[in-house]
């Protein structure tokens, strides 16, 4: 287990961008895969990307792809995830979470996880 804790979530005009920002504690963040997935009331929650440990390979939902960025800094225990021409159907709670065994688009996949942000983008 590793404690998560995400910020950098607001509201937004549709078009604009957001940086979220997950840090984790303590040790060994750099083996830990790390995802975001996201849930908006009444919905399932839902993968949005995921990045290995080394961050030299990534996995984006269909909806993220060629708009959202996951990058991480294990220098500084963080992954991030831009956000860019944002829509008002990305407005949703943010997660991030960690996954010690494989890198999954599956929620399940997942040991940790952050008590999320909020994203809100307008019209």
């Amino acid at each position: 287990q590793v404690q998560l804790v995400e910020s950098g979530g607001g509201l937004v005009q549709a078009g604009g961008s957001l940086r979220l920002s997950c840090a984790a504690s303590g040790r060994a963040f750099s083996n830990y895969a790390m995802g975001w997935f996201r849930q908006a009331p009444g919905k399932e929650r839902e993968f949005v990307a995921t990045i290995s440990a080394s961050g030299h390979y990534t996995i984006y939902a269909d909806s993220a792809k060629g708009r959202f960025t996951i990058s991480r800094d294990n220098a500084k225990n963080t992954v991030f995830l831009q956000t860019n021409s944002l829509k008002p159907e990305d407005t949703a709670v943010y997660y991030c979470a960690a996954n010690n065994r494989f890198v999954s688009t599956k929620s399940a996949g997942f040991d940790s996880w952050g008590q999320g942000t909020q994203v809100t983008v307008s019209p």
